[in-house]
């Protein structure tokens, strides 16, 4: 018998096997009787094919619980294909090169509809195994019915049929890994694109439970989004963890892993979605989400990560709400300094309202601050810091003097100078009001 297949390392190289010396004569004689009786076998059983696949998806039913529950669903589609692998088979054995092509194309469909399918490959491989080792069984019972003194010469066959299961089984497994590759790729893209949607605030409505499926996070549940940015150049990480894990999704290249292990703390259910700038996580940040505390919902950024911006959004409820939960990330981003840190929404809402509307904002701080701004670098400067430590210290002059390591008095001389410049008075709450967003304006906006 010609051999089915070559053998693995020859599939690999592209080498055709040498084959082995042979004794003139008498050898050729086993080879040819040993064919006969294979032949013979072979026909017997491809006329009881329905018996023998009757047998074979028996054993399935008996030894191979994945392939159970595919009999329980659908049987006659596991008997169908159960039923054309077999004959491909047999007919392989008696006409090895004519049949050798619609045999591997069965294989290979089998092996790709599996894995749409989500049997498990090793259950498909048992299953390939399994029908390898009943058909040489058949063969062996065959020709001890009908000529018991030929059985020894199934030997010299046995590697044929063996390299033929062998063949198809490695087969059967790329087929299963590369359709198993493309779904993941689908499912990868289609994740990304319905993420992209909610963060853009132009997701349908309709696709709400695909996406809470595809992210893997509850359609109904508290959100924050957090926004990343900056940090040392990275590298995609390696391999594609699962949505809705920790740390989900394909980092960019421009930020490192480590920036998003810096945003969000170990074990929070998230989805990220990489962008060319910025990186979003979508967080839960509800009991399910096991984070103690929905209001604080990052840690602290990495002092190895310089540069590392990190915005953090207010919650908000529900994933077709993730849209406002992103614009208010990307405020807190917009605060951040250009040396990095994190800028918590929440923390930080006089500055966001600067962030929101720039051009009223430079508008204030022109009206309140001109004058002031208008000094000399030197004495203007001394006067701004003075002014700042003044409010950050909640109007003590004595702990301004302090930080600024000067007398008090030299604060409240100061601080007198910037009330005659600026027309305003620190006794007045909404002059001090005016002068603490003027003060932030020139401080978060950076152009």
């Amino acid at each position: 018998m010609q051999h089915a297949v070559r053998s693995r390392a020859a599939i690999r190289t592209g080498l055709t096997p040498v084959p082995r010396p042979r004794t003139p004569g008498v050898t050729s004689l086993i080879d040819a009787d040993a064919l006969r009786v294979l032949h013979r076998a072979a026909r017997c059983l491809l006329d009881d094919l329905p018996d023998l696949t009757d047998r074979l998806v028996a054993l399935l039913d008996e030894q191979e619980p994945a392939y159970r529950q595919a009999l329980t669903k659908d049987p006659s589609a596991t008997w169908q294909e159960a039923h054309r692998s077999l004959r491909h088979s047999v007919t392989s054995l008696l006409d090895p090169r004519g049949a050798r092509e619609a045999a591997l194309r069965c294989s290979w469909r089998i092996g790709a509809v599996r894995a749409e399918q989500g049997l498990p490959l090793d259950a498909l491989l048992h299953a390939f195994r399994l029908g390898g080792s009943l058909v040489w069984q058949r063969l062996v019972e065959e020709t001890a019915r009908a000529a018991p003194e030929d059985v020894r010469l199934l030997v010299h066959v046995a590697a044929d049929v063996w390299n033929f299961v062998d063949e198809h089984c490695t087969l059967v497994a790329d087929a299963y890994r590369q359709t198993e590759w493309r779904i993941g790729r689908r499912r990868e893209n289609r994740a990304r694109v319905l993420a992209a949607g909610l963060l853009d605030g132009t997701g349908r409505i309709a696709d709400l439970p695909e996406a809470a499926r595809a992210l893997n996070l509850p359609e109904q549940g508290r959100y924050v989004v957090v926004a990343v940015a900056g940090g040392p150049p990275g590298h995609p990480a390696e391999g594609r963890p699962s949505a809705g894990r920790p740390d989900a999704g394909r980092p960019a290249v421009g930020r490192p892993a480590a920036g998003r292990a810096a945003a969000v703390p170990s074990g929070s259910r998230v989805h990220w979605h990489a962008g060319p700038d910025v990186d979003y996580g979508i967080v839960l940040v509800t009991a399910d989400g096991g984070l103690p505390d929905p209001n604080d919902p990052v840690s602290e950024p990495r002092a190895s990560l310089p540069g590392l911006r990190i915005g953090v959004g207010s919650p908000v409820d529900g994933l077709a709400a993730v849209g406002d939960a992103r614009r208010l990330a990307d405020t807190a981003l917009e605060i951040c300094p250009e040396a990095g840190g994190t800028v918590r929404l929440a923390d930080q809402l006089p500055a966001a309202l600067v962030v929101s509307s720039p051009g009223l904002g430079r508008a204030l701080a022109d009206r309140v601050l001109g004058p002031l701004l208008r000094l000399e670098p030197a004495d203007r400067e001394v006067l701004l810091d003075t002014l700042t430590t003044w409010l950050d210290c909640d109007g003590s002059a004595q702990r301004a003097g302090e930080r600024l390591y000067c007398h008090r008095n030299t604060v409240l001389n100061r601080l007198r100078r910037c009330e005659q410049l600026t027309g305003r008075s620190l006794s007045r709450p909404a002059d001090v009001v005016e002068i603490s967003l003027s003060l932030t304006t020139r401080r978060v906006l950076r152009d």
